[in-house]
């Protein structure tokens, strides 16, 4: 079956973060998916617009907003980095392919739920909690998101609202590079899994960001902590 390829056009374009943005885009009347899954758009270069390559983002918004919204951070003379800085504004227009992926949240689970993520590792995260968190689901879940610094971070007020407002739902900030003044958790993610949850083998874990983290916790995960491979869901990305 051939993936349906949609048009979107851009309604939004803010820097949320040093080198992230928060893009957002109409959504097609048609396109439907599952919290977790990702899309390719069709990315021209920006210097020669007949050059077109895909380019893989998860979709950040739940299935019940209007719009399609996305986190992407800024490489170097990246492809897709150089389409947003150079190209994109309100009406911009890309193709679309998808939804893709099975990163998605195990409906017949009943474990609660922990999420790792760093930088935009967190676009899926917010997808798949706000919608369990909106359709009643009790269960609790941990986020555990880390940055290098204050001024990696995003939605966090998001995510701390939700915590204010959903008791089984609890949000852990980190950064790897924190400075004296800084009053939240402090290292890598990866390090203080143990201390937030110590009952991490009976949990239903997904874990997103950048590889050499997705990669070094998915070990931990399988030969230090006791987790089962059923029970592990990640994805990595550059």
């Amino acid at each position: 079956m051939a993936v349906p390829t949609y048009s979107v056009s851009c309604i939004s374009k803010t820097l949320i973060a040093k080198d992230v943005y928060d893009i957002r885009f109409a959504k097609p009347e048609s396109f439907t998916f599952k919290p977790g899954q990702f899309i390719l758009f069709d990315v021209p270069h920006a210097d020669n617009p007949a050059d077109i390559q895909a380019r893989a983002y998860s979709i950040a918004s739940t299935p019940g907003e209007q719009e399609l919204l996305f986190a992407i951070k800024l490489t170097p003379g990246g492809r897709m980095s150089r389409w947003v800085e150079e190209r994109c504004q309100a009406e911009s227009a890309l193709l679309m392919k998808g939804p893709f992926g099975n990163f998605v949240l195990d409906a017949n689970t009943g474990r609660d739920f922990l999420f790792i993520c760093t930088s935009t590792g967190n676009a899926p995260f917010r997808s798949m909690l706000l919608s369990a968190l909106q359709s009643g689901d009790t269960r609790r879940m941990d986020l555990i998101y880390g940055v290098r610094a204050r001024e990696d971070l995003f939605w966090k007020e998001e995510f701390e609202a939700l915590a204010e407002k959903y008791p089984n739902f609890f949000v852990h900030i980190a950064l790897s590079g924190a400075p004296e003044n800084w009053a939240g958790h402090r290292g890598r993610v990866q390090t203080l899994v143990p201390q937030i949850a110590p009952d991490i083998s009976g949990k239903s874990i997904y874990v997103c960001g950048n590889p050499e983290m997705t990669k070094e916790v998915k070990q931990l995960c399988l030969n230090e902590w006791g987790v089962m491979k059923a029970d592990l869901h990640v994805e990595g990305f550059i």
